[in-house]
């Protein structure tokens, strides 16, 4: 067993609208029977990093100095017991979500809607930490999780393959799930270019349904049709959404326009006018799934709801069991996120280029050379 040292680096906020500080700090311990140490090989940048970041957030991070980062993957280096579910050298991927749920509450104890887990855990339960937002995250050289909310790494996937898939891709394809399609319905990506729909598109069509990637900004829409998944990428700028329908009612030989569009589309951008496009391309009794929660909300139409039977649903990450689903699916049809990856010190010159808006996810990288983090 390797010796573990006694400090760590790790990323520090020391408050709102600041750089992060790197330092080194003592060695997290194991506070219960589910913990497990693992050392960092991999943390993704999201965009409620950014977000939490900014103060946007409240009540986190409920302190400061804090730890961000809620995607990441990592290798065991320390259990409570060798009989777990996880051994020592084991290669896991962590989410957000949960850190120590209470087991008792009505979501631990709900094992009724398809995305429960079992009796005693859940994602969702409140009183469960959530890793870089209301406890420490894996911009570190090591991190403490819960042995319940982990999944194995299969191969061939890598540390830095897995890390964005910890919160971006089981968060769209916990979203897809929820549109409930069958292969060969069609489904619609509003923000497709971005670190959550670029890997959409490739669920998707992956998944058998005919797909339509919107986006607005030249990065994001070449990033997405450079995937070569075979969905339809769009630029809203240039072609309205009832084009779009009158477009998809010919090649369906429909005449009804409540026959025309599509039968779901997915809700990423935080803002009004992607919500108005996505809810425009539908057919009657379509789906909208928002995974965006602006400050100011989104306003619709009754008229949608109630004479079209347009439903609006909401999803928020997944459960472990899907993210165990998600992780087998993305290893055998090969979805991978377009990543750049950043030596681990680097993480404000990562933060630099998030705001250029890109596309795409930014990796750090513990296995790129960095003399800063030896």
């Amino acid at each position: 067993m390797e010796q573990l040292p006694q400090l760590m680096k790790a990323h520090f906020l020391d408050d709102f609208k600041k750089p992060y500080e790197l330092r080194s700090v003592p060695l997290p311990s194991l506070s219960s029977p589910h913990d497990l140490l693992i050392k960092v090989d991999a943390a993704s940048y999201c965009h409620t990093d950014a977000v939490l970041a900014e103060g946007l957030m409240p009540p986190f991070p409920e302190s400061f100095p804090h730890i961000g980062c809620h995607e990441f993957a990592g290798t065991v280096v320390s259990t409570h017991s060798p009989d777990g579910p996880f051994q020592i050298g084991d290669r896991v991927g962590v989410p957000g979500r949960a850190f120590h749920p209470c087991g008792k509450c009505f979501e631990c104890s709900d094992t009724e809607r398809a995305e429960s887990d079992y009796n005693g855990y859940s994602v969702y339960c409140p009183s469960a930490g959530n890793h870089g937002i209301s406890r420490p995250g894996g911009f570190a050289e090591y991190a403490v999780v819960d042995a319940r909310q982990l999944a194995l790494i299969p191969e061939p996937l890598t540390a830095a393959d897995t890390a964005p898939l910890m919160c971006a891709g089981l968060t769209i394809y916990g979203a897809l799930k929820k549109a409930h399609l069958k292969p060969g319905q069609k489904v619609g990506i509003m923000g497709c270019g971005g670190g959550l729909g670029h890997l959409g598109l490739q669920f998707a069509t992956k998944m058998g349904y005919k797909t339509l990637g919107l986006d607005t900004a030249e990065g994001p829409l070449k990033l997405a049709k450079d995937l070569g998944t075979g969905a339809r990428i769009i630029d809203v700028k240039t072609e309205s959404a009832e084009e779009i329908v009158q477009q998809l009612g010919k090649e369906d030989g429909q005449m009804e326009r409540s026959e025309m569009g599509l039968d779901a589309v997915l809700i990423l951008p935080e803002n009004q006018k992607a919500f108005d496009y996505g809810i425009k391309l539908l057919k009657n009794h379509g789906k909208s799934v928002l995974v965006s929660f602006p400050k100011e909300g989104f306003h619709f139409s009754a008229a949608d709801v109630v004479f079209r039977d347009i439903s609006i649903v909401g999803s928020l990450v997944a459960s472990n069991k899907t993210l165990k689903e998600m992780l087998a699916f993305a290893a055998h049809h090969d979805v991978r996120a377009v990543v750049k990856s950043f030596p681990p010190s680097r993480l404000n010159e990562l933060v630099e280029e998030y705001h250029k808006g890109g596309g795409g996810k930014l990796v750090l990288d513990m296995s790129l050379p960095d003399s800063y983090w030896c």
